[in-house]
């Protein structure tokens, strides 16, 4: 009680568990390090509603502060700051914190690309699970991809693979794909948990209900494309439907012109 303590607020996506293990890699680090046991001890609240608590006791709302990043510079992480000074490309907005936590997760856009042969032979099936799992379809193509949009899509390790990565490329420009824009709470996160691992027999393993488990052979001819992050999200939405969406408006897709 003698000695000041530190209190920060931070949000971000899953940010109870990124917190977590960050504090117990701390906690790792300083066992190796320190042999006096006089570096700062850290706790942190394990539920939004201990946090609700927790922030009323040490701050008010004039306190909190949130900058959102413009395109290409969002990042997942966004910490709530209580001072801080804006440049030129960035946008600011006060938000309050307990605004926030009632709020609940942002309604947000995501874009699921089913593969050719599988959009085909499955699509009611798929729509029928979309709006299952509370997905809106707000845009909707089916679309022949061109060689250099197919190579945007793949992972940094496919394109260090020449065998893997003209499989992919020959696979995706094979036949018609359906892209579709998705709209939900936290859609690109619940995106991912539905298409599972890219690799089937991995997604199969893990749990047979998993889509790529479900309309997948192989790492190639795994079924779907999905957005990995929001940021992915943003360029995928551009990339294919820039035309604009047919969904309400909302404020990620305000502040991204999407």
């Amino acid at each position: 009680m003698s000695n000041p303590v530190l209190v920060c607020a931070l949000r971000g996506i899953d940010a109870y568990k990124a917190l977590s293990g960050a504090l117990k890699g701390l906690t790792q680090c300083k066992e190796r390090l320190s042999t006096t046991g006089s570096l700062p001890q850290a706790v942190m609240a394990l539920t939004p509603e201990v946090t609700f608590r927790q922030a009323i006791l040490f701050f008010t709302e004039a306190d909190f502060v949130t900058v959102t990043l413009q395109e290409h510079t969002y990042h997942s992480f966004q910490s709530l700051y209580f001072c801080f000074s804006v440049g030129e490309s960035w946008r600011c907005r006060a938000e309050s914190l307990f605004t926030y936590l009632h709020i609940g997760a942002q309604v947000l856009c995501t874009v699921l690309l089913i593969k050719p042969g599988v959009w085909s032979q499955n699509l009611s099936r798929i729509l029928r699970n979309l709006h299952l799992e509370k997905f809106t379809v707000v845009g909707m193509k089916h679309i022949h991809l061109e060689p250099a949009i197919a190579l945007g899509l793949l992972s940094s390790e496919v394109k260090q693979d020449p065998a893997a990565l003209g499989a992919h490329c020959t696979y995706l420009t094979s036949g018609t794909v359906l892209v579709l824009c998705l709209q939900r709470p936290n859609a690109v996160k619940k995106l991912m948990d539905l298409l599972g691992p890219e690799d089937p027999k991995l997604a199969d393993a893990l749990d047979p209900c998993l889509w790529r488990a479900q309309y997948g052979t192989n790492t190639v001819h795994n079924g779907f494309y999905g957005s990995k992050s929001y940021q992915m999200a943003v360029r995928d939405m551009k990339l294919f439907f820039p035309e604009g969406l047919c969904c309400a408006e909302c404020r990620t897709l305000e502040e991204e012109e999407v």
